[in-house]
């Protein structure tokens, strides 16, 4: 049976129901007038048909997509291209792209460690990003414990000349960490922080110097220590002055001398205005902002308690984040004992920080000194001076 539409007869000729004409009568009922019956298109039809991302070569896409992996300011900004749709998930996940990704787009939260984002890591490592390398080698090395693996992930991002990779191979080589006190070798940690210094890294160039100063590695030079701190110094000022941060800061606020240390309650807080390591120099400069590697050590040991195993210890400053891999192996203040440092720029840090305010002489730390410290968890004689530097 033919319905009122004929919707039961199968279109053969779509050009015929272009062209075909209706009848209808006129206002007096008597006659048939030919008009065209309009087409309908669904707004969907229209979008498919004209859709001009999928006119785009690939090669463009990408290059778009590194320079948004490079300037991503959190791991959202990408994660947010990779469940866009199916091509967008494919070509972010090209290894141009990976290659180009920025330290931020790296900065997990610990309480965010999944297999998924090992695995990511992994993969951007593999394309040859030296942030991935180093942060999952970071990792690795000090929170999953597997150490020659985390180790040679920090030694490809070393390969490729990266700062942060670089001196953290020299505070493991300062320390031996990874192995027994006999593993340290302090001229190859010289070395590398030599070489992170030339990079520019502030906490390297702070570190050289006090080798230099204390003879620790490498022959005695006091005034070219004391040239590499200066330099340290005014490096940590102009980056401050070239932060973004700098400019919701009044300049009178920390542009001014300052004779005396003014203890900073809220020194938790690492964002604020409160690391007056210039303050020797007239300047009370904002806290630098932790390295993500840094942050998510810092957050992961947190979540255990501060205790990363039994009878080991976290290095006292707030920004660093690095546990001991045995017991005693990093530094204490000669002065107190209360605290302990991964490195002398940790301590050099956390000094002007907090701990001049709080160090008190304790008799108590050199009863436990007497009573069996094997002296690797001691400071040396040159480092209780050493945060006045």
């Amino acid at each position: 049976m033919r319905t009122r539409r004929g919707s039961c007869y199968p279109i053969e000729d779509d050009v015929w129901m272009e062209n075909r004409v209706m009848k209808r009568r006129d206002i007096s009922g008597k006659h048939l007038l030919p008009y065209r019956k309009r087409q309908r298109f669904s707004p969907e039809a229209a979008v498919e048909k004209f859709d001009l991302f999928d006119s785009l070569p690939d090669d463009l896409v990408i290059s778009i997509l590194s320079k948004l992996s490079s300037s991503a300011g959190c791991p959202s900004d990408f994660m947010n291209v990779l469940m866009t749709c199916k091509r967008l998930n494919s070509l972010a996940l090209h290894s141009l792209v990976l290659s180009k990704g920025s330290s931020k787009m790296f900065a997990i939260k610990a309480k965010n460690w999944s297999e998924s984002a090992h695995r990511f890591l992994k993969h951007c490592a593999d394309a040859g990003n030296a942030e991935a390398c180093y942060t999952l080698g970071m990792i690795r090395f000090y929170c999953l414990q597997n150490r020659g693996s985390g180790a040679s992930l920090m030694a490809k991002a070393a390969i490729n000349s990266h700062a942060p990779a670089l001196y953290s191979l020299a505070v493991i080589q300062f320390n031996g960490s990874g192995g027994s006190k006999n593993d340290k070798d302090l001229r190859a940690g010289v070395a590398l922080c030599a070489r992170a210094a030339f990079l520019g890294h502030i906490d390297a160039l702070r570190e050289l110097g006090h080798c230099l100063q204390d003879g620790y590695g490498v022959r005695q030079n006091i005034a070219e220590g004391r040239r590499f701190l200066v330099q340290a110094n005014a490096r940590e000022l102009a980056a401050v002055l070239a932060s973004t941060g700098a400019s919701n800061i009044s300049k009178g606020s920390w542009l001014t001398w300052s004779p005396h240390l003014i203890p900073h309650a809220n020194y938790r807080d690492l964002s604020g205005p409160s690391c007056p390591l210039l303050s020797d120099f007239g300047c009370n400069v904002p806290a630098p902002e932790a390295y993500p590697a840094s942050r998510f050590l810092a957050e992961w040991f947190a979540a255990l308690e501060g205790v990363p195993g039994p009878g080991l210890r976290l290095c006292s400053h707030l920004g660093c984040g690095r546990p001991e891999t045995r017991k005693h192996e990093f530094r204490r203040c000669s002065v107190c004992g209360a605290v302990n440092y991964c490195s002398r720029a940790c301590q050099a840090l956390d000094w002007k920080l907090r701990h001049k305010a709080e160090c008190v002489p304790v008799e108590r730390w050199h009863d436990e000194e007497a009573q069996g410290n094997d002296g690797d968890g001691g400071v040396e004689g040159g480092d209780a001076i050493m945060g006045e530097s």
